[in-house]
């Protein structure tokens, strides 16, 4: 490494967040500029550490410690490049990733680590100022042509990786945009649109063509269906990619009345907004008291966009108790720990509920007035938890909107998947064997439609490896990498 004791001399530190007052009057990322010389510092704060966990740590082998030897040394072109050797979107994993890389540095085992995902951030937004991240072009086409079902960042990737092996790729996706969650389920205030629609022009620009409005395998009387024979008939090969949009419900008493939605049903619209297509949602928090059912990401997604709506109180409920503030022995280093995190949204206000369950929820007129519930306590049974009501702790509140951000259950059953026949596990999930292949012929999948709910460097990893497999398959050799294999299972 460039300064051998930079993590010595300098401590870890972070882009502060605008303040919350000034935030919360618009939809922009909350995060301040950061300086290239706090950059530079930080990344000299890479040890010389002889095995970089950090690799190991991210799915796509990141070559973590290469890269910031680069911007301390202040070769930023270096950088972009070999951070782009391993990841097509590191402006996506440097916003939304929750980097698992730092919690495997070697630095955190005694002191804070690495700013892996800052800095990496860093790079990017630096190559794109300084015109560096151009399209990539194919040195001759294979004639050969490859659908790819889903937008999302294991469809864009796979994508990517294809069309510069050079093979003539289509991208369908049933919105009206590209993107997937990346469009419609991540906020403003984690990611702008913008960011994202640089790196589709760098796409097109490359060959790939997308195609919206485009439900492969809907109802044939659906104008936008796409009947998937034409499809077979058309393409060479079939990636698909459509995620696991399935979202768990809430069977519980009461669960028919207003004011009851999916999380996926309220972020949305909000984008939309931001995007020009209407003025206000119709589901919006403004005014009213709001209850949030999961402690993840996307209930903070939600949390986030109801601040910034103007809900007059808002509580997050989660199921399982308060994590502890540091590392629990149970996650020793380099897996990641199990510990209380605050992120931008929960800074901004609400209360966070652990330990509670909801178990009815009533109304007036069909409309949801409260929410009843208890305390929990978590005991395992056979090795799996079991959460018992505590006596003595039942309550209710006024509420007048509650959302549903528990995770989803696997891909969408019906339509896509039962016209193309593909086998499923018992989960729910698209099997596919160790080369990213389905139970049919040319039929590949990656991402959370196969691999279940994941992280979005997961879902880049899989796509990446699947277009590896894909290009195999069709040519009988490849030069696309490949970082994973089905089997891997994440650290988080």
């Amino acid at each position: 490494m460039g300064n051998p004791r930079g993590f010595l001399i300098h401590d870890r530190k972070v882009p502060s967040r605008r303040p919350v007052p000034v935030r919360l009057k618009d939809w922009k990322e909350v995060y301040q500029d950061f300086s290239e010389a706090d950059v530079r510092d930080q990344a000299s704060r890479c040890m010389d550490c002889g095995i970089p966990f950090c690799n190991n740590g991210c799915p796509l082998g990141n070559l973590i410690p290469d890269w910031n030897d680069l911007v301390y040394s202040e070769d930023w072109r270096g950088a972009i490049d070999r951070l782009h050797a391993t990841n097509n979107f590191p402006e996506f994993t440097g916003r939304l990733c929750p980097a698992p890389c730092e919690t495997a540095c070697v630095a955190g085992i005694n002191t804070e680590a690495v700013t892996i995902k800052n800095i990496e951030v860093s790079i990017i937004e630096r190559a794109f100022a300084e015109g560096w991240v151009t399209p990539v072009i194919a040195s001759k086409p294979t004639g050969k042509s490859v659908a790819v079902i889903g937008s999302g960042p294991a469809g864009l990737a796979a994508a990517q990786q294809l069309t510069r092996a050079g093979h003539r790729v289509v991208v369908f996706e049933r919105a009206d945009r590209i993107g997937g969650l990346l469009r419609y389920g991540i906020p403003e205030f984690k990611m702008e649109k913008h960011i994202l629609d640089r790196r589709l022009n760098q796409m097109e620009a490359e060959g790939t063509e997308f195609r919206v409005n485009q439900n492969v395998g809907g109802p044939a009387e659906d104008q936008d269906s796409v009947a998937v024979a034409e499809l077979r008939e058309e393409f060479d090969a079939v990636v698909m990619a459509g995620g696991a949009t399935q979202a768990r419900d809430l069977p519980l008493p009461g669960r028919e009345l207003e004011g009851i939605y999916q999380a996926m049903e309220y972020l949305p619209p909000a984008n939309r907004v931001q995007l020009g297509d209407m003025e206000r949602p119709e589901i919006h928090a403004g005014g009213k008291k709001v209850v949030i059912i999961g402690g993840g990401d996307t209930g903070a997604d939600c949390l986030g966009t109801a601040h910034r709506q103007g809900a007059e109180h808002i509580y997050q409920f989660e199921i399982m108790p308060r994590p502890s503030d540091s590392r629990p022995e149970s996650n020793p280093w380099p897996t990641w720990p199990m510990m209380y995190r605050v992120s931008s949204a929960h800074e901004e206000g609400g209360e966070r509920w652990f330990a509670v369950n909801t178990t009815s929820f009533v109304g007036e007129d069909g409309k949801l007035t409260k929410l009843l519930g208890h305390e929990v306590e978590m005991n395992l049974v056979d090795g799996r938890p079991s959460f018992d009501a505590v006596d003595g702790t039942d309550f209710e509140l006024d509420v007048d909107l509650v959302f549903l951000a528990m995770g989803f259950t696997g891909p969408e059953k019906g339509g896509l998947l039962d016209q193309l026949g593909v086998e499923l596990d018992g989960r729910g999930n698209v099997v596919r064997d160790k080369n990213w292949a389905t139970s049919e012929d040319g039929v590949f999948a990656c991402g959370d439609m196969g691999r279940g709910q994941s992280l979005i460097v997961w879902a880049i990893a899989e796509g990446r490896s699947c277009a590896a497999s894909v290009d195999f398959a069709l040519m009988g050799e490849t030069l696309l990498p490949n970082p994973v294999r089905p089997t891997d299972r994440p650290m988080v």
